[in-house]
């Protein structure tokens, strides 16, 4: 059985390779995108068994990402196609300075009709961990049901459950929707990471304290807020707030991803039965090792270059 599961969407990234907007460049690099798989691949690295679940359509693209989540040893049992879609798309430009700009082709995409149906015969027993964004339940309401059906089989099984908001407010249809869904499947979480600046959106407040008491009183066991520069905040039921500092880098490249590696980190904590400060030091190394990248997984470390980057340090 797999360490984890994961649910989202992967997309192919077709990444500009000269400066310019979107429109003007003629070249590109194809690589793989998607919150979730960038999370089942830092573990994967981290020689964690992952199980991916998502659907494909059954093109080109399609082939190409199941085949690129098989080299990264992440299992693909889980995975399930669509004839009348297609799988989705992202473009992003090549800058010198700030965040790149970004374009999606993920609308009506083949994992936006995954049901519940697809993903009933998913068996915990022995699941260690069940990690949820708050992306997929946004791309339709039959996803959203699937997520919410997974993540209680989970509970009843007694699989921990991590939560990452994720927030794209671009995919609600409107940012009540938005706050009253991803609080929700907060509330059927053990684990919360919210931003300071999602907090700000889905409780109303930057401050780190009153986010950590807003979901612990929801359920979760321990919420670690992330601050950027600030690094972590720690929050256990019971225990006062531990701030874990960042890592400083000298440039950064590309944040996209950043808060993908961050999770892995935490989650890797969890598995190798780390405390939470200590799973939080992990998660700011590895988010910093990957705003030094280009691309959304490829700053995503092995176990031997994650514990020397941090002896190093």
């Amino acid at each position: 059985m797999p360490d984890v599961i994961l649910i989202g969407e992967p997309m192919g990234l077709f990444t500009a390779q000269e400066y310019g907007e979107l429109k003007d460049v003629t070249l590109f690099k194809r690589s793989l995108a998607g919150a979730e798989i960038n999370v089942g691949i830092g573990l994967s690295r981290l020689n964690y068994k992952v199980e991916y679940v998502t659907k494909l359509g059954m093109d080109p693209i399609g082939a190409y990402i199941e085949e690129a989540i098989e080299k990264e040893k992440i299992g693909t049992s889980y995975i399930s196609q669509s004839a009348q879609q297609n799988t989705g798309l992202m473009m992003k430009n090549k800058v010198q300075d700030g965040d790149p700009s970004t374009a999606y082709y993920r609308n009506s995409s083949a994992f936006t009709t995954l049901s519940e149906a697809d993903v009933n015969r998913i068996d915990f027993s022995d699941v260690k961990l069940l990690h949820i964004t708050g992306i997929p339940p946004a791309v339709s309401s039959t996803v959203r049901e699937a997520i919410v059906y997974l993540m209680k089989k989970a509970k009843s099984a007694g699989t921990f459950i991590s939560f990452d908001p994720n927030l794209r407010p671009a995919l609600w249809s409107s940012e009540d929707e938005m706050v009253t869904v991803l609080n929700d499947l907060a509330g059927l979480s053990d684990l919360v990471l919210p931003g300071v600046s999602e907090g700000k959106t889905l409780v109303g407040t930057d401050d780190v304290e009153a986010i950590a008491s807003f979901y612990i009183n929801k359920g979760a066991q321990v919420v670690i807020t992330k601050s950027g520069a600030g690094g972590a905040f720690v929050t256990e039921k019971g225990k006062e707030t531990v701030n874990v500092p960042g890592f400083k880098v000298q440039k950064v490249v590309d944040t996209v991803g950043a808060g993908d590696g961050f999770a892995v980190g935490v989650l890797h904590g969890y598995l190798s039965g780390m405390t939470w400060p200590e799973a939080a030091v992990r998660a700011n190394a590895i988010g910093s090792l990957q705003v030094q990248h280009e691309g959304d997984n490829e700053g995503l470390p092995s176990l031997e270059e994650l514990t020397t980057y941090i002896e190093n340090y």
